[in-house]
């Protein structure tokens, strides 16, 4: 049977998957600067005899085609970019750049899908249909790879009839994979305000327009946006995290800058809210004799899990691990590019554990500390295979 294959070439090739996702890990570059990590997947499709072209400067798309008869087609994504974070870790393979982290897991997600594309390679006589393999540049940064790959036409010339990713999960023990269908993450968008009033003395406030009682007053009536203009169905999350108001202890500024995001699972109240925000930090400034500039840029939509090719995936991945081993995953408020993929073809994002609380491996994503239980790696390349020859009927 091609499960019990594809799993006894899972166990070969894992210190292979290992060593490559540490060279990877050592070097970490950050979005839109993937130039030697892209050569060092370019170099490994080359060994493997698989054809590639670039891709929105630094992305690769690859095809893998089964010698059966099928027509159907089937893509698997990778990112494949780092953060701006400085490496904690004291591990042999701890980063050697500077201020830059594989702290997501898009070592991970390379690494793996390497090793899949080494599994489908050697079980090419065993299945039918086209594989089609995205290695994408710039998830963690505006406007995501994934948009320009998309643009570039990686969806098209074969057109895919699903796109599978995999993303690094700390809370989910290694071994165990995660899914859930129909609205998983979030859309992402980033807030720009400056609160302008006029500045003075703080002994002569009547004197005075002070920005900072503005934005105090703005910052308590946005969170109406959450609590009284979202539906209680309806997940929204609206958060400042800087908020810079240049003065001293008698010194009241001239202006109040802030930055934020809003994360919803709705684009149509995505759009709402942007206005009702906007309308409302405006007139609020306004009636308090100040003015407000809110500029909000637009992040990645919010990422679906089309409900029948979930169910599949699923499915196949209880065939796979066991059933004990597949666990439901919750909304996450979160965002990712993959959406993008979602928003335009039937695609299926689901969450591979690292976790190991046995060797103190339990750090979050986008944390110094960050790194995973390799031996997640075996299942996650086999599971990404198999996941492939069955969403292309064999």
């Amino acid at each position: 049977m091609i499960k019990q294959k594809i799993q006894e070439l899972s166990k070969n090739i894992f210190n292979d998957v290992v060593a490559n996702r540490r060279h990877i890990h050592s070097h970490p570059e950050l979005s839109f600067q993937e130039v030697e990590t892209s050569a060092f997947v370019a170099k490994k499709l080359d060994e493997l005899g698989i054809g590639w072209e670039r891709m929105a400067d630094n992305g690769l798309v690859a095809l893998i085609t089964g010698e059966k008869p099928s027509d159907k087609v089937v893509a698997l994504r990778a990112d494949m970019d780092a953060l701006p974070i400085t490496e904690a870790n004291d591990v042999p393979y701890k980063s050697q750049n500077a201020g830059v982290m594989h702290a997501c897991g898009h070592d991970v997600h390379t690494s793996s899908l390497l090793g899949t594309a080494k599994i489908l390679t050697e079980l090419k006589s065993e299945f039918g249909g086209t594989v089609k393999l995205i290695f994408q540049p710039a998830e963690e940064r505006l406007p995501g790879g994934a948009s320009l790959m998309i643009k570039e036409g990686v969806l098209e010339n074969p057109k895919p009839d699903a796109v599978l990713g995999q993303h690094v999960m700390p809370f989910i023990d290694a071994g165990k994979f995660g899914f859930r269908s129909g609205q998983y993450m979030a859309s992402t968008d980033e807030l720009y305000v400056t609160v302008k009033g006029k500045g003075g003395h703080g002994a002569q406030p009547q004197s005075n327009i002070d920005p900072v009682i503005i934005t105090a007053h703005i910052l308590i009536a946005l969170q109406q946006v959450v609590s009284r203009m979202a539906a209680p169905t309806n997940p929204t999350v609206l958060s400042f995290g800087k908020v810079i108001a240049n003065g001293a202890t008698n010194v009241i500024p001239n202006e109040v800058y802030l930055e934020g995001t809003f994360r919803a699972l709705d684009e149509k109240w995505r759009a709402e809210a942007h206005i009702k925000m906007k309308k409302m930090a405006e007139g609020i400034a306004e009636s308090m004799g100040g003015s407000c500039d809110f500029k909000i840029l637009n992040g990645y939509p919010f990422l679906i899990n089309e409900p029948k090719l979930t169910a599949a995936t699923r499915a196949h991945a209880e065939d796979y691990l066991g059933k004990e081993n597949v666990l439901d995953l919750d909304i996450w408020m979160a965002a990712e590019d993959f959406a993008y993929y979602s928003q335009v073809a039937d695609a299926c994002f689901y969450r591979m554990g690292t976790r190991n609380e046995s060797r103190g491996i339990t750090s979050a994503v986008h944390t110094p500390t960050f790194d995973i239980e390799e031996k997640a790696l075996e299942n996650s390349i086999g599971l990404m295979a198999y996941l492939a020859v069955k969403q292309l009927g064999n």
